[in-house]
């Protein structure tokens, strides 16, 4: 890989607001960009964006405010312009043209961001594969950056040392690399099969919700826990017990909006889990402003993976940091998170749900985590009486 550069980069952001969308949300899409441009390494320095039906063929954004954002970058001395969404490679080589500087489209970002996490064998071999598929059609303007061998972000390519443009050894890379992942998927497979019969509960939910905390809280053990996007890209299975009935727990990697097709055919895989188990943990962060967007988000890339229908407990999680907006707020008595106790929150519309059981914590303070236990308890008892029904006597009545 390229060294990375010690000063910080300076970033701006750019994103439109498409027809029928409100000003707010694009404001918070453009929040999340943030947050990907800094787990990145970058400095968010400001943002841009344009009402358009459709994005401009040629720049993405019309011509006029391409021109504004290359003026702020040339003032300012800007390293890289990040767009939040995916771009064609002649936007890509045409916007460059106008600003002068580096331009990373959404799904680079992404991509960046995972080559830094990939920590096992397994996730880098994953992460290499999506990256060739991503160069592949870019790769003349990608392998003039590599020429000029300089560090940063969008610039961590899959480990090449020299310029190569015969898309035809890409090409070679990625078909040894699906090979390489299918002996993967097969020792994986084969791993699973070798746990037996006991019950799978898979831990599910946008990145960042808290997903690995639970887990550590759960098995007492000490996965890697950040708040940053994507601080789990392998799969971590943990056995844990509960009263005198045992279950395994998996974390999986972290659904996001405009997730790249490429990375979910890539960690298939790890992937598998979600589909393999028995039950899911669907985590939400409560205390974030688009909650229900992410669970939307979160229930389609389930519903691609064919798990949609599978048992599930939905977790609020982070409710020691969780508000009510103004607009839902009274406007004489204010209302703030310290007003909610469990009790009140489970009589508002968010544990009417018929469908799964829910339950409000926080994994941060510890916050309700034994009625959590309790809960995984009784829901793993249920689909463990049906695949031992002549084990009953093994439950104890407390947990």
């Amino acid at each position: 890989m390229l060294e990375n550069n010690t000063q910080t980069e300076k970033a701006v952001l750019i994103g439109l607001i498409y027809p029928g969308q409100d000003e707010s949300i694009s404001q918070e899409y453009l929040d999340e960009l943030s947050f990907l441009t800094e787990t990145a390494g970058a400095e968010p320095v400001r943002r841009f964006t344009q009402k358009l039906d459709r994005p401009d063929p040629k720049t993405f954004v019309g011509s006029g405010k391409v021109d504004e954002i290359a003026g702020f970058v040339s003032e300012n001395n800007i390293d890289i312009a990040i767009f939040d969404d995916e771009l064609s490679p002649s936007q890509i080589r045409n916007i460059e043209k106008i600003l002068g500087c580096r331009v990373l489209d959404r799904t680079n970002l992404i991509l960046d961001i995972f080559a830094r996490r990939a920590r096992t064998s397994h996730a880098r071999t994953q992460v290499e594969l999506a990256q060739y598929k991503y160069l592949l059609p870019r790769l003349t303007r990608m392998w003039t950056h590599l020429e000029r061998q300089r560090g940063g972000i969008g610039l961590r390519g899959p480990g090449e040392t020299e310029i190569e443009t015969d898309r035809r050894i890409i090409r070679d890379k990625i078909a040894l690399l699906k090979i390489q992942l299918k002996k993967i998927d097969v020792q994986m497979a084969t791993q699973r099969k070798n746990r037996g019969k006991m019950v799978r509960v898979a831990l599910v939910g946008y990145t960042n919700v808290g997903k690995s905390t639970i887990l550590n809280l759960l098995s007492k053990s000490d996965v890697f826990a950040e708040n940053k996007l994507f601080a789990t890209l392998d799969t971590t299975v943990r056995k844990v017990v509960i009263g005198n009935l045992p279950f395994l727990l998996s974390d999986t990697v972290g659904f996001i909006r405009k997730l790249p097709h490429d990375l979910v055919e890539s960690f298939k895989s790890t992937l598998d889990e979600v589909r393999e188990s028995d039950l899911l943990v669907h985590v939400v962060d409560i205390s974030h402003p688009g909650f229900e967007d992410q669970i939307r988000i979160v229930n389609e890339t389930l519903k691609e993976l064919g798990s949609s229908e599978k048992p599930a407990i939905i977790v609020f999680n982070k409710i020691d940091a969780f508000r009510y907006t103004e607009k839902e707020a009274d406007d004489l008595t204010p209302v703030q998170k310290e007003n909610y106790s469990l009790d009140e929150l489970q009589k508002t519309w968010m544990a009417s749900d018929k469908d799964h059981p829910t339950i409000f914590i926080s994994a941060k303070k510890r916050n309700n985590i034994e009625g959590l236990r309790k809960l995984l308890y009784e829901e793993v008892k249920k689909i463990h009486i049906k695949r031992y029904p002549y084990n009953n006597f093994l439950y104890e009545p407390e947990v």
